[in-house]
């Protein structure tokens, strides 16, 4: 070791940490990202394109920018986007170890309600038999199936449909998971008494087809019911709709009431799990 040391004074350099959207504007963007897309809900095109160009400026590792061109709209659930940057509407998405493909543009989708999606998956047990009346391309689906329940989910949408049988593939469950186009109405008969849990998330509409549920389920079930509704009674109207539904032929406990996001002032959105015993 040396008897003596040379002391040096020097200014080390800064260290830049990742360049953001809100960096390179005057202001923070709101956005959500779903796999290598990013989405934008903006009325001023001035501001979206703003805001487009700045995603693409930032270190955020994406591939196109879309911004919502329209409210969703119709069965099939799906709405307009202008694509700011890029050239697809098509993606592929990572949520909780599951990898799902979708077209924005022909299917509907929000990540927004992975957290939701995931709560629901944690209370599937081997064995099951899962029935996700509205199933689009496989949120619920496919983690049902990886945990070892028997699927079926159905939608109206025949490109969802198409897109659930991939995603059931790539996630190697194919063999637990039947995926049918068409209206749930005309589905339900096959699949009677089957069911020991069903999903219902469509919640502006959903109180519709609680007699289908009803039909669907085994003697002990659980059905997850999306709804929405004013915050000055979020729950009551679902509750009252699952007890007329399912009562006298079953025993209805709510197990879990919770609201899942605000959906607009004073609106939520909420789901209600029910267990129906016969």
């Amino acid at each position: 070791m040396p008897d003596s040391f040379d002391v040096v004074e020097f200014d080390a350099p800064v260290r830049e940490g990742q360049t953001m959207p809100a960096d390179v504007l005057d202001f923070a963007p709101s956005y959500e990202r779903i796999g290598d897309l990013v989405i934008i809900d903006e009325d001023d095109p001035d501001r979206a394109r703003r805001i487009a160009d700045a995603i693409v400026a930032s270190d955020l590792p994406v591939e196109g920018v879309l911004n919502r061109a329209s409210k969703i709209t119709g069965t099939e659930r799906v709405r307009d986007w202008e694509v700011l940057a890029g050239d697809t509407t098509e993606v592929r998405h990572r949520e909780y170890g599951c990898a799902f493909e979708l077209d924005l543009a022909e299917v509907y989708f929000s990540p927004r309600l992975a957290t939701e999606r995931h709560r629901v998956v944690e209370q599937v047990r081997e064995g099951e038999q899962a029935f996700d009346m509205f199933a689009g391309v496989g949120p619920f689906v496919v983690p049902f199936a990886k945990r070892g329940a028997t699927c079926v989910g159905t939608d109206i949408n025949e490109r969802a449909i198409e897109y659930l049988r991939k995603n059931a593939q790539r996630n190697g469950v194919a063999d637990r998971v039947t995926a049918i186009s068409g209206d749930v109405l005309d589905v339900a008969t096959e699949y009677g008494g089957w069911a020991d849990r069903v999903v219902m998330n469509l919640p502006h509409s959903a109180d519709d087809f609680l007699d289908t549920a009803v039909e669907l389920a085994g003697d002990d079930c659980t059905v997850h019911y999306y709804d929405i509704q004013p915050e000055t009674d979020p729950f009551g109207p679902g509750e009252r709709a699952i007890h007329a539904a399912a009562e006298p032929d079953y025993e209805v406990t709510v197990e879990t009431r919770r609201t899942v996001r605000s959906y607009a002032p004073g609106e939520h959105n909420v789901v209600i799990d029910a267990r129906l015993r016969r």
